[in-house]
């Protein structure tokens, strides 16, 4: 299994999620480029997102005339999370801001799992540290690893930092498999102690299905952080160590 293997698989279970199917319908995609794969995706994504954009767009503008607090509440008997993911990226950041602090965390996880980032990332970085750590938390209890490797790289690292806290081993190797901009993982696991890294490989090394995440999680490693931890590799079982190697060769 090469490294452009984990990508493609990773690409297809997002696609999926988008298209609402199951991944194994598109096993036939394996050997597509990853890249290609992410701008189909997004691509789909835009598709969704722009129809009806210009109803979109007075509904946004006639939200400004609605009071915050009643906003929300419209929002979460009314709206719904779909319209309301929507709707985030067309309103004023401050007054997005707002609104979403004032929803219940487990209503926000349904918008999130709803929303393209990408379009709300100004309002994403402004959400009150409690708030964001409360929605993860929620999401992770429902092991939605897609839609919280969404959002990692629109938030702050002391926001990251603090929803890491929440954020158990297994489920870390899982988001980190389906982080959108992979670029952001040797960053974050800048963030771990080096403790809970060793925590993250004893998690891997017992249970083989998670292999292929930790695996493509430590090509996406900078050589000083390979270097950094490389006393941690040694200690993984033969099996498991002689796979690292081999996936970081063809890495480098």
């Amino acid at each position: 299994m090469t490294t452009e293997n984990f990508a493609a698989q990773a690409e297809i279970l997002k696609l999926a999620r988008v298209l609402g199917t199951a991944p194994e319908r598109l096993s036939y995609l394996e050997n597509v480029d990853a890249a290609e794969l992410q701008a189909f995706r997004e691509q789909v994504t835009d598709t969704l997102f722009d129809a009806n954009l210009a109803a979109l767009e007075r509904m946004a503008m006639a939200s400004k005339l609605v009071p915050s607090p009643i906003l929300a509440k419209i929002a979460e008997k009314v709206f719904g999370p779909l319209l309301c993911a929507r709707i985030a990226g067309l309103v004023d950041v401050s007054r997005g801001v707002d609104v979403a602090k004032r929803l219940k965390p487990q209503f926000l996880s349904d918008v999130a799992a709803e929303l393209d980032p990408r379009r709300a990332s100004a309002i994403i970085a402004r959400i009150p540290l409690d708030t964001v750590v409360a929605v993860a938390g929620e999401l992770v209890r429902r092991e939605d690893w897609i839609t919280v490797g969404r959002f990692v790289g629109h938030l702050p690292d002391p926001t990251v930092r603090r929803a890491l806290g929440v954020i158990g081993d297994e489920a870390l190797i899982r988001i980190a498999f389906v982080l959108d901009d992979k670029s952001r993982i040797d960053h974050v696991l800048g963030l771990l102690s080096e403790t809970r890294f060793r925590g993250l490989l004893r998690v891997a090394a017992a249970d083989e299905d998670l292999w292929a995440p930790v695996l493509d999680l430590l090509t996406h490693l900078s050589e000083k952080r390979v270097e950094q931890w490389s006393h941690l590799l040694d200690e993984l079982p033969p099996a498991l160590r002689e796979r690292v190697q081999e996936t970081l060769d063809q890495a480098s």
